[in-house]
């Protein structure tokens, strides 16, 4: 697997893209609070995994919701050959090391000016190093992936559901594959947790040293009362924002619920508009390019 960043070499013409999308898009940002919302999706990926993807990191304005433009983005070229020492090698050398990558690259976003920077990521971003080592003026929000082991022994998922209701509030759902556009009643919870590093973890990485906890705010949110034969909708979303009442939990859902912008970044690259995955260019050619082009539009 590679990962190929090119923001920062003059000589690919892909880096002159970004490097112009990502000056125009900080240029929008002066006092706003700013969501960077990261993620990956395929380009020409085979059945096995193998091919290129790419992981854009977009910027939207976090009251209205408006896209202001194109951050950054990681190629990743995937060849095979490594999933079996994947645990063994170093946080570094890992493809998961571009979710940080990823917020390193949104603080460029405070140093222009934004008054607050909040990384989103769905489940894929939740990463003990990416807590651990989270770059200073930036905050991160993260749908929970796993039921992590906590300082006092207990778990993320129980801990959670022992917490009182706090309140509720009523979200409209997007349709997705299975599932029909709804409105949705989402009881809402929130606490403080303190997570332990992974056992699977050293507790030196690279040349840093992991800690042996991170204490995060957590805001659960589960629908009730779904229609009959309905998956109920349930965010468990981990963020180093502080969460004291049930305003900012409410306004933290809300942050997340923006997250589906990049998804619809995604279908407009993709079968709703550009159809990017169709294109055949030969091994070295100007894919790169094409996929660029479509996520970093004129500013407005």
């Amino acid at each position: 697997m590679r990962i190929t960043r090119f923001l920062h070499n003059p000589k690919v013409t892909v880096g002159a893209m970004l490097g112009t999308a990502s000056a125009r898009t900080c240029l929008q940002v002066r006092g706003r609070h700013v969501l960077a919302i990261q993620d990956t999706t395929s380009v020409r990926v085979d059945e096995k995994g193998i091919g290129l993807s790419v992981h854009p990191l977009i910027a939207a304005d976090a009251t209205s919701g408006f896209v202001l433009g194109l951050v950054d983005a990681f190629f990743l070229d995937r060849r095979g050959g490594v999933k079996a020492t994947r645990t063994k090698r170093d946080f570094a050398d890992k493809d998961s090391r571009r979710w940080l990558d990823g917020a390193e690259s949104a603080r460029r976003l405070w140093a222009a000016g934004a008054a607050c920077v909040t990384v989103v990521e769905d489940r894929e971003g939740d990463i003990y190093e990416c807590f651990a080592f989270k770059p200073d003026h930036v905050e991160k929000l993260v749908r929970a992936a796993q039921d992590r082991l906590l300082a006092d022994g207990t778990h993320l998922f129980a801990a959670a559901e022992s917490w009182p209701e706090a309140g509720q509030m009523t979200v409209a759902l997007p349709a997705i594959p299975g599932r029909k556009a709804r409105t949705a009643t989402l009881g809402v919870r929130f606490g403080r947790v303190e997570i332990a590093r992974p056992r699977n973890r050293k507790a030196q990485a690279g040349t840093r040293v992991l800690p042996k906890t991170v204490t995060l705010s957590m805001v659960d949110a589960r629908e009730i009362d779904p229609p009959h034969g309905q998956e109920p909708a349930h965010w468990r979303l981990l963020t180093t924002h502080q969460v004291t009442d049930l305003a900012d939990a409410r306004r933290i859902i809300g942050f997340y619920r923006l997250r589906w912008t990049i998804e619809q970044l995604f279908r407009t690259t993709k079968t709703k508009g550009f159809d990017i995955e169709a294109l055949r260019q030969q091994e070295g050619g100007p894919l790169e390019k094409l996929v660029t082009a479509p996520s970093s539009p004129p500013s407005r």
